[in-house]
Parts: C-alpha cells; structure tokens; sequence
C-alpha cells in the first residue's frame, strides 16, 4: 500500500522493501523519503554528470526501475551543431555544463544501480556486474566482474551496489521484475573475479573497515517483508558470518545506513511513527555500539556525522514537524540535542546532503519547491526558490565539497540538472536544449476548500493552446496515505496525454505528506475521512474552475491510493467516468483483521487495529471501500492485480471485484432496458512484485481502456507513445 521514496530520513522511513503494503521502483539518494523512486538518467552516448559519490546514499538502496529508453530527439525541432573543444583547465562540472551545450542530445535511457569508489564506476552492463575505469565510462570498455545469469533467475536487474573500502570486493543486491526476493553476492576484486559468497534475502547492506583491515559486510536479512536480523560477515582467510542483531517488536524493522563521511555505520530501528538509532563505529566494527537514544513513541530521528557532531534530523518537541538539531558525537543522548534549524509551517523536508562546510535541504513549501544552503561555519542561510515547473528532486550522489548537483523533473518533463556551487553561492542551471514542453504545456497550482475549510493544494498540467478546457479529458491522481507525497516523476505516459490534449490534475490529499507530518497525520487512523473529503472538494473544484466535466473526468491510483478511491466510487460515482486501478488495497477492515499477514502489524499506525479497537473497526467500516459497495451506478473500472503480491494479496481484490460486479449487474437490473452498465475489469499479471511500473502492457491496457471509456480515438496517443517505449 505504501509506496517508496528519497531522502536523508525519508529513505530510512520509506525506501525499505518490506515497509508499507506498496513498494515503489526508485532511486532514492542520500536520505530521500520524498516522492517514488526517481532513477538516474544518462545519455546513451555521454554520461550527464558524473558526480557519483564514494559513499553512497541512502536512498540509492530502493529499487530502481530497469532501464527504460525513450528518444529525446522527440522533445526537439532542431539540433546543435558541435562546437571546438573544451578547456582543460575548466572544473569539472563546467565540463558537464559545457558538454550539454556542445553535444547534440541522443536517445536518453533510464538506468539501474551505479556507484563511482577509487578510479572505478560500477554498474550493469547487459546481464553482467562490471567496471570501467571513471573516464572510460562513457564508452564500451569495461572490465566483467559476475555473470547474473550464473544466479538462473528470470531477467536479473542489479538496485544496489556497494564497494569495500580498500577495493577488494564488490556486494551487489540482485533481483528479478517478477519477485521482490533479492540475493546479495559477494564479488572477489582479482585479476580473475570471483563470488566469494550470496546471501539470500537481503534488504540493506554497507562495508565497514576494522582495525586489522578486513573487509567487514554488515546486512539485513528479509523474512516475509519484515527486516528484523542484522548480520555481520568477513570474508577470505578468515570467513565468518553471524548474525548480530535481531529486534524483537513486530511493530518496527532495521534499516542500515553509512554516514557520508563513513564514519559511522547507523543502525536505524523503526516504525512508521518511532525510531531508534544505533552508533557502529566505523573505525572498529566489532566494538559494542552505541545508542543514541532510546525510542520514544511518536519521536522520529535520523542522523547523519560531520566533524566529530552528529546532525540529527528530528520531529521531537513541538510543532511535531521535523527541525535540524545537532549534538557533540560523545554526548548523543536526547538532553543533549541543540536546535539548529527549524522549517517553515507545512514545509516538507524532502532530502539532507552534509557537506564539509555546508548542509543543503531539500524542502517542499507550499506545494513548492526550495533549496536551502546552511553554512556551518557561520549558521547562515541561503534559500533557493526553484524553478515553478519542478515538482520533484532527484539527487545525485556526489562526493566534491564545491558543488551539491540534483536534478529537478515534472510528470511531463525529463529531469533537468541543476549544481549549487559553494564558493560562488550560485546556483547553475544545465543549458543547451530546451525541452519544448517547457513552452507548449502549463502548470498551475490551485486550491481546493474540504469541507472543514482546510485549504488542500493540486497541481494541474494542460496543453498551453488548449482552448475550450471544459470539453478535455481530465485525469485525476491521488494516493493520500503514509506521509507519502504523490509521485511526480517523469512518465512518457502522461506527457503523451498532455501532448493529445489532457489536463492532468494532482491532489495532494491528507494522508499524504506535501505539507508535512501533520498534513500526514490529519490522514491517518480515525482521521482517514479527511482524505476522502479533500479528493472529493480537488474534483469538483475542477470542475468548477473549468477543467473538464464529469463525463470526461477519470481517476487513477495505485496501492493504498485505491482506499480513497474506492471510497470515492461508492459515496459519489457520478464525479467520474472512469477508474484505473493498480494493485489496489480495497479491504482495509478484512486485511487489517488477519495478523497472520505478514505487514498488518507494521500497518496499524495508518489504519487502525480493528481486532481490538471497536472505534477503529467501526471507523473502517464507514469508509472500507469492499464493504461499503452497494447496487448503483458506478464509473467504469480497470484493476491491474499482480498474481503472487504479498503486500495487496490478489484474493482481495478478487472479492472485491466479485462483489462490484454483483452490484452492478443488480442495479442494471433494477434500472431495467437502455442502462449502459460500467465495465469491471480485472486483469491480473504474473509474478511476485507488488507495482510493475514500466510494463509496457499495463500502460497499453490502461491508455487503451481510458480512451475506449471516454469514446476518443487512440491513433495518434500510441504512435507518440513509441516515440518513448520500445515495444
């Protein structure tokens, strides 16, 4: 039900597989709870950027999405001519700048896992682990270091990698589109590689050094999506494997993070309201580690180490929103904590980079988004206001202490890259090609009033010539749950759909988490309504602002994003016309009741226990979208189900369909002749994962079932459409 996302906190709270029923496909960076999985994106010819950083991320261990290519000649009436050759002299990302104004731009293409340590990048090459030297990366010359098809899984993909410190292993997480099991394999760096060992099972991992110089491999093992054992292992003449920790409350799971500058292993035990912290020294791996501080219900805290301090990321004291506070490293406990930096009323704390003399968050405010650059040295603050048409961050990782690179992107545009320089205290943009959606789109963002007068922001996108906005098809999207924001990544899709004339309209509803922990918290548990009121209010706001009617209005969701809109479907159907599903969560009351699940503990911070609370249990009901069908009218339905997913189990949403189906064929009846019933359909795909987000099919099915249901001829959407997909 939950879906991923980026940041500093945001990775250790959000990107973990086995957290939430929904686990998006995204590169997380740094610490990056933000919004799903953002992957990096590289020219097929040149490499974009090359700030790949020794240390990785947090965010870099959720799952990225497989590559994907789509032509940017398709964005681009004319190309560049190249021009002379640059400087040698110029820095290194003036180089980057420089290449993008000189280089004609070719097919971009969205790519899995890669990681820069010494003078070496590592990544994928077709079904192999490899390495090339850092500035032969761009070209084909590289070293192969493990054959996946050695593991005889089905379409293998690496999301993780990680180097040993010294250079004499490589760890890579791999796993499969069908599954969201992963192997961890152990690379021997020789003259001749050679796994040295797998594990099965594993979620997070990073490598430590001790004080003999070995090579130490901390991970976390995943049974039935929970992550409660840690593991510690060495490698070579002196192999060993043992496990190091287990927690023992069902409630919370463990997530392993480096400190960017390695010098901590951090030790993050959590739910999805409470987390407790633990110090490894990097230095000496082996010593007992450190608490931080004790759990404190309610009190969410992440960390990051600079300079013997350690730089806390906290919701603790009041307002409950999150502040920076900071502590000397031998004196961590709460009492301690020094207030640093607070943020701003419904300010959503996206990602945190430390560098050696600065700290740059990544905010979301007002539905906007901002830059701000904390100077250590003196505390000052700089704050950037972003360019109006991003609505997401994507981060890069980077280990230079001039520069602080990211890239900024919108449902309908391709990531642009952006580099904060320190020592100029400017912020550059990429130059070169401009994206003509730029100019041939819009985006706005309005307000809608719920019915207890909360104001509930929405950010819509239309073609800028499209006259007469009433007759377009609008397409809704909504999730609403988790403290999660909507994803707004860049999808061929939906900048298809703006080009063939639809308005896209995104409601950050209660639940979610645009304006913060509150905004989440108003969402949650017996507070679920206010999430259906603020979709309902987004709708007709629409509406009565002129985007579109009912009748060409459709809503689109996946995951826990269903609970609002199958809410929506049986309290008010005649705002819509069509629904697409994916993975939907439908029974909250039947699934949050059956502890044998194995994420209904973790779930009852947002949903309830209805076991055991009569006010919970009535208070689902009122809204569970299974039980509240009736026999009347409803919009037409499309339901993608994956056969084996664990997070949203297939008999659910069979039931649910089932019963939709008993209710529509009963008021079909009751109407009596001339009724154009609503299409139910159910189309349920193989294979284990929870959200398969780049399946050409499911885009298709739901492109083709959209058009059919609004009666509008679908030609020239699919032709565009393999502009960017390869079929």
């Amino acid at each position: 039900m939950q879906q991923k996302s980026k940041l500093f906190f945001q990775a250790l709270r959000y990107s973990i597989p086995h957290l939430g029923k929904c686990m998006q496909k995204q590169h997380l960076n740094h610490c990056n709870f933000a919004d799903h999985y953002y992957n990096r994106i590289k020219l097929k010819k040149y490499h974009l950027t090359k700030c790949l950083q020794n240390k990785p991320r947090i965010s870099e261990l959720a799952r990225n999405i497989p590559s994907r290519s789509f032509s940017y000649k398709d964005f681009l009436p004319v190309k560049q001519e190249n021009e002379k050759s640059l400087s040698e002299n110029m820095d290194a990302f003036e180089k980057v700048r420089a290449k993008l104004e000189t280089q004609p731009q070719e097919e971009y293409e969205i790519i899995n896992a890669e990681i820069k340590h010494g003078g070496f990048v590592y990544y994928q090459e077709g079904c192999c682990l490899v390495r090339s030297k850092d500035e032969e990366a761009d070209n084909d010359n590289y070293e192969v270091l493990f054959n996946l098809e050695e593991l005889k899984l089905e379409q293998p993909f690496i999301d993780c990698i990680r180097v040993a410190p010294d250079e004499k292993y490589v760890a890579a997480k791999v796993r499969t589109e069908d599954s969201e099991a992963s192997t961890c394999i152990v690379v021997k760096l020789s003259d001749q590689p050679v796994m040295e060992a797998s594990f099965p099972n594993v979620s997070s991992f990073e490598w430590v050094k001790d004080e003999e110089d070995e090579d130490v491999l901390f991970y976390t093992f995943q049974r039935n999506l929970r992550c409660h054992d840690v593991y510690r292992a060495t490698f070579g003449d002196n192999k060993r494997n043992e496990r190091f920790y287990t927690e023992k409350d069902p409630s919370f799971f463990v997530f392993l993070y480096l400190t960017k500058d390695s010098r901590f292993l951090t030790m993050n035990i959590m739910n999805k309201t409470t987390s407790e912290v633990w110090l490894i020294d990097g230095l000496s791996p082996w010593d007992p580690p450190v608490l931080i501080q004790k759990r404190i219900h309610g009190v969410l805290y992440y960390v990051e180490h600079r300079d013997d301090e350690l730089y806390i990321l906290t919701n603790v004291g009041e307002p409950t929103e999150f502040k920076l506070m900071r502590t000397a490293a031998d004196t961590p406990a709460i009492m301690n904590w020094d207030l640093f930096f607070t943020m701003k009323r419904n300010t959503k704390v996206v990602d945190l980079d430390m560098f050696k003399d600065h700290c740059v968050l990544f905010l979301k405010h007002s539905n906007l988004l901002y830059v701000n650059v904390i100077g250590l040295a003196d505390d000052s603050v700089r704050s950037l206001k972003l360019p109006p048409w991003a609505c997401g961050f994507i981060m890069d990782t980077n280990s230079d202490p001039k520069n602080c690179p990211f890239q900024l992107c919108s449902p309908i545009r391709p990531p642009k890259y952006y580099t904060y320089k320190f020592a100029e205290g400017k912020l550059y943009e990429e130059t070169g090609h401009e994206d003509p959606i730029t100019k041939a789109s819009r985006v706005l963002r309005i307000e809608a009033k719920s019915k207890d007068g909360r104001s509930v922001p929405m950010t819509i996108f239309h073609k800028t010539d499209s006259e007469d906005l009433q007759k377009k098809p609008l397409l809704v999207h909504v999730y609403g749950a988790y403290g999660m924001d909507l994803k707004m990544n860049f999808r061929p899709e939906r900048r298809v759909l703006v080009d063939d004339g639809w308005i896209l309209a995104y409601c950050h509803v209660r639940g979610g988490g645009e304006l913060g922990l509150q905004w989440h918290a108003d969402g949650r548990l017996t507070k679920k309504l206010n999430g259906l009121a603020d979709l309902e209010a987004c709708i007709k706001t629409l509406h009565g602002q002129g985007f579109s009617q009912p009748s060409l209005t459709t809503l689109t969701a996946f995951s826990a994003g269903g609970v609002l809109v199958g809410a929506l479907c049986n309290s008010n159907p005649e705002l819509l016309r069509a629904v697409t599903l994916e993975a939907p969560f439908l029974d909250v009351l039947n699934t949050m009741m059956d502890t044998t699940l194995p994420l209904t503990l973790e779930e009852l911070e947002e949903w309830g226990n209805p076991s055991s609370d009569e006010k919970h249990k009535n208070y689902i009901k009122s809204y569970c979208p299974y039980q509240n069908i009736k026999p009347q009218h409803y919009p037409s339905i499309h339901i993608t189900a994956y056969e084996n997913d664990e997070r949203v189990p297939l008999k659910g949403i069979v039931n649910y369909t089932e019963k939709l189906r008993e209710a529509v064929a009963e008021h079909a009846k009751d109407t009596g002749e001339g009724y154009q019933a609503p299409n139910i359909i159910l189309d349920i795909q193989p294979g284990g994962n929870h959200v398969i987000e780049d399946s050409h099919k499911k885009i298709t099915a739901q492109i083709k079932f959209l058009y059919e249901e609004l009666g509008l001829d679908s030609t020239s959407v699919f032709e565009n459409l393999k502009k960017y997909l390869k079929f």
